[in-house]
């Protein structure tokens, strides 16, 4: 009988099998969908001007949470970490919210036009 262990899925892992399941994105659609969100929020409840860079942690803090718990349930499931998607994971995270601070800087910084 080459009958394969069965692996138990972690309360985390459910989880996002069942946002996925009701939203139709991908899981990489999804970090970015949650850091630009985080980076959002952060600007609008802290009243954070676009470039600030304070408007960057919380969204990191969200990654490397998620991060946590997918490395966790590596370890557990496939006995290693898969660091190399992680690591895109993040990226995906907070890419758009950190060329968006970038953007709104390099804006800022251009000499204003007298009308």
């Amino acid at each position: 009988m080459g009958l394969l262990p069965a692996i138990q899925t972690s309360a985390y892992q459910s989880l996002k099998l069942r946002v996925l399941s009701i939203v139709p994105l991908a899981k990489d659609a999804m970090h970015v969908y949650i850091g630009f969100g985080c980076y959002a929020a952060t600007v609008l409840l802290f009243r954070l001007p676009l470039g600030s860079a304070r408007a960057l942690v919380p969204g990191f803090l969200v990654a490397l949470g998620m991060e946590i718990f997918d490395l966790r349930d590596d370890w557990r499931a496939a006995g290693h970490l898969r660091w190399a998607a992680s690591l895109k994971d993040v990226v995906n995270t907070n890419l758009i919210p950190l060329a968006v601070v970038i953007l709104a800087r390099r804006l800022d910084r251009r000499p204003q036009r007298r009308v």
